[in-house]
C-alpha cells in the first residue's frame, strides 16, 4: 500500500501546470477566479472524462499489473496533461496486425473519451506505412502526427535527422506531456530503438520474434521417435542445428508421409515474388546461417545483412569490401532456403506470400517450420483447429531457431519485429505533444497487459512476468517461456549498420526471387545483391547524410578478408555436420533456471 500511495503521489506531483495563455479557463477541478464566468460545459466535460476513465479501467483494461487506484491515477494524469489539446483531431498510422486493430478500434476510442482529444488511428499495409513516412520526410508536409514504424529503420532515422530523438523530447519540449510512470527500462525492446549516441529514437509498441515451430505431439510419438533414431542415430527433438532440421524435414516428408490419414510435410515456408520475400531474408535468415560477427543487438563490425561498418560508417556489403552479403555463409543460407522449399514444403508454399503462409501450419499437415513469426500465435491457438487440443492447449510448441554451420556462440540467432512509435520533426510541436500522449496511452502499464493478451505481441518485461500471464502460459505454446528467458536477447531487429532501410530492403526480394525461379544461381543472386547495395551506399556517400554517412572501403581480394579475424567467413569444408537435437522439456527447464540452453 505504501508503494501504491507513493506511486499515486508521483503522478499527482507530475501533473503539468499551464501558463498564462490558458488562464481564461479555470484549471480542471478549480472554481473560476473572481470576475470570470462559470463554464458549466467545461465542468460537465471533466465529469464525463472522469466517468469514462473509470468505465474503461473497469470494463476493458483488465487485467493489469497495476492496481485499480494506480490505473485511475494514470488516467487522471492523461486527462489533465491533455487539457490544452482537447478538441484537436490527431492522426496516427500503423500496419494492420491484430495488436494495431485493437488499438485502432478500441484503445483510440478509450483515449478520446478519457482525454477529449479526437484520435484517428489508420491501419494500412506495412509497405504503405514506410511510403507515407518517406513522403513526409522528403516533403516536410505533415501527413501523420506519429507513425508506428519498425525499429528496422533505426539506422535510417539516426542518419537523416528527420526523426525527433525521444530521449531529447521527453527531457525537453515534451517533458510536460511525458508520463512519469512510463518506465522506459521496462520495455524489452529498448536497446532496439537506441542509436549509437545512446538516445532512444522510437518507443516500442509491439514486438514478436521469429522462432522455430513444431508439432510437439508428433515428436512425442514413440513409434516416430524410434524410426527417426534408427535412421539418423540421434533423438527426434528440437533441432539445434540446420543439419537436424533438414533430417527432420526429410523424415516427415519422405518416410512418415502420412499421419492419421493426412498427408504431412516436414517444412513450411513461402516463396512468391513479392516484397515479403525480402523480409524472409533481411529478418535475420543470414545470421541464422552464420553471417556476421558476434555482438548484440547486432554484430559488429559486420551485421546480419552482411554490411560492414567502420566506426558508425557503413563500409560495404560485398566480400571485396569486407562485407558478407555474398560470402559463403550467405550463399549457403539462400541455397538451403530454396532446397527445403522445393523438397519438403507443400507444393503451394512456393506461390505464397508471408501473410498467406503464416496460418498454414494451423491446418494440421506441417511437422515443423524453421522461420515462423510468433505474431501468428493467436491464429494458431484458436479453439477447433486441428493443432489445438479440446482443452484449448496447443499441440504445437515454439522453440529457439536452429543455426547453420557458420554460426558461432555470441552471434544473434534470430529476428524480432519491433513496431515503434516514431515522431517526425516536420510535425508541428502541439500536434506532436497530443500524439505522444496517445502513443504513451497504448503502451502504459494501465493498458499494456490487456493489449498483450489480445495481440500476443508483448513489450513490457513486467507484463511477461505477471501472475496473470503465468496462468495463461500453457495455452501459448512456449511464447511466455521464451520471453521470460535470457534466450530472447539473441533475437533482435535490423540494426544501425543499415543506412537507408527503404532503399536497400527493396533490393533483396528482387534478387532473391531470381534464384528461387532458377534464373540465377544462389551465388550469382547474392553477388548482384551485394553489388547493388554497395552502389546505393556509394550514392548515399556522395549525396551526404547528416550523421554517419557511408564511406565505402576500397575493393580488395576476397582472400584478404577471409584471412582476417571475424566476418566474412571462408567456405567450410563440411556444411552438414551431424544433426543435433535437444528435448523441449530440457530447453524450458534451462530457461526457468535463467540459462539459454
Amino acid at each position: 500500500m505504501k508503494n501504491a500511495l507513493k506511486w499515486t503521489l508521483a503522478l499527482a506531483l507530475a501533473v503539468p501546470v499551464y501558463g498564462c495563455k490558458k488562464e481564461s479557463k479555470p484549471a480542471e477541478g478549480e472554481k473560476p477566479a473572481a470576475g470570470q464566468q462559470q463554464q458549466p460545459q467545461q465542468q460537465v466535460d471533466v465529469a464525463a472524462l472522469e466517468k469514462a476513465a473509470e468505465k474503461w479501467v473497469d470494463q476493458e483494461f483488465q487485467p493489469s499489473t497495476l492496481t485499480r487506484e494506480q490505473q485511475l491515477a494514470e488516467m487522471k494524469w492523461f486527462r489533465e496533461a491533455a487539457a490544452p489539446y482537447r478538441g484537436m483531431a490527431i492522426n496516427v498510422v500503423s500496419e494492420s496486425i491484430d495488436t494495431h486493430v485493437y488499438e485502432s478500434k478500441t484503445m483510440a476510442k478509450a483515449f478520446e473519451e478519457i482525454t477529449g482529444i479526437k484520435l484517428k488511428h489508420d491501419l494500412i499495409q506495412e509497405g504503405d506505412v514506410i511510403e507515407k513516412l518517406q513522403t513526409q520526410m522528403q516533403s516536410g508536409r505533415n501527413i501523420y502526427d506519429m507513425y508506428v514504424n519498425d525499429s528496422d529503420l533505426i539506422g535510417t532515422h539516426i542518419r537523416y535527422g528527420h526523426v525527433v530523438p525521444l530521449s531529447d523530447f521527453m527531457a525537453g519540449e515534451g517533458k510536460d506531456v511525458t508520463l512519469p510512470t512510463l518506465d522506459v527500462d521496462d520495455f524489452m525492446g529498448k536497446s532496439f530503438v537506441t542509436g549509437p549516441d545512446g538516445k532512444m529514437y522510437q518507443l516500442p509498441d509491439q514486438q514478436f520474434a521469429n522462432l522455430y515451430w513444431f508439432r510437439a505431439d508428433w515428436f512425442a510419438r514413440p513409434e516416430l521417435k524410434e524410426r527417426f533414431k534408427k535412421k539418423y542415430g540421434y533423438e527426434l527433438g528440437v533441432p539445434v542445428n540446420w543439419s537436424a532440421y533438414e533430417d527432420i524435414a526429410d523424415f516427415f516428408t519422405n518416410d512418415v508421409k502420412e499421419i492419421d490419414g493426412v498427408k504431412v510435410y516436414g517444412h513450411m515456408d513461402y516463396g512468391k515474388k513479392d516484397p515479403s520475400l525480402g523480409w524472409r531474408f533481411t529478418d535475420a535468415w543470414l545470421s541464422m546461417a552464420g553471417v556476421g560477427d558476434k555482438g548484440f543487438p547486432n554484430g559488429k563490425p559486420v551485421d546480419e545483412w552482411g554490411i560492414r561498418v567502420e566506426g558508425c560508417n557503413p563500409a560495404g556489403a560485398s566480400v571485396s569490401r569486407g562485407g558478407e552479403t555474398n560470402g559463403p555463409a550467405a550463399v549457403y543460407a539462400l541455397t538451403k532456403y530454396i532446397d527445403w522449399l522445393k523438397k519438403y514444403a507443400p507444393p503451394q508454399a512456393a506461390g505464397m506470400t508471408f501473410s498467406e503462409a503464416g496460418p498454414v501450419p494451423g491446418q494440421g499437415n506441417v511437422a515443423q517450420q524453421i522461420f515462423w513469426y510468433t505474431g501468428f500465435t493467436a491464429q494458431l491457438a484458436k479453439p477447433g483447429l486441428p493443432v489445438v487440443n479440446a482443452d484449448g492447449t496447443p499441440k504445437w510448441r515454439m522453440a529457439p531457431s536452429p543455426h547453420g554451420p557458420y554460426w558461432q556462440e555470441g552471434t544473434k540467432l534470430g529476428y524480432q519485429d519491433t513496431g515503434s512509435w516514431t515522431m517526425l520533426k516536420s510535425t508541428p510541436l502541439e500536434r506532436r505533444k497530443a500524439a505522444w500522449l496517445y502513443a504513451q496511452f497504448v503502451v502504459a502499464k494501465s493498458t499494456s497487459l490487456k493489449k498483450f493478451l489480445v495481440g500476443l505481441t508483448p513489450i513490457r518485461d513486467s507484463d511477461v512476468r505477471s501472475e496473470h500471464v503465468t496462468k495463461v502460459a500453457d495455452k501459448l505454446g512456449g511464447l511466455v517461456e521464451f520471453y521470460r528467458s535470457p534466450a530472447r536477447e539473441a533475437w533482435t531487429p535490423t540494426g544501425t549498420n543499415v543506412p537507408d532501410y527503404p532503399k536497400l530492403s527493396q533490393l533483396w526480394w528482387q534478387n532473391i526471387s531470381l534464384a528461387v525461379e532458377g534464373e540465377k544461381t544462389p551465388q550469382e543472386a547474392m553477388d548482384a545483391l551485394a553489388k547493388q547495395m554497395d552502389d546505393v551506399m556509394g550514392r548515399l556517400e556522395r549525396a551526404g547524410m547528416q550523421n554517419c554517412p557511408p564511406k565505402l572501403n576500397p575493393e580488395k581480394d576476397a582472400k584478404t578478408w577471409f584471412d582476417a579475424p571475424g566476418a566474412p567467413h571462408p567456405k567450410l569444408a563440411n556444411e552438414k555436420p551431424k544433426g543435433e537435437t535437444v528435448p523441449y522439456e530440457q530447453l524450458v527447464q534451462a530457461w526457468k533456471e535463467g540459462r539459454v540452453k
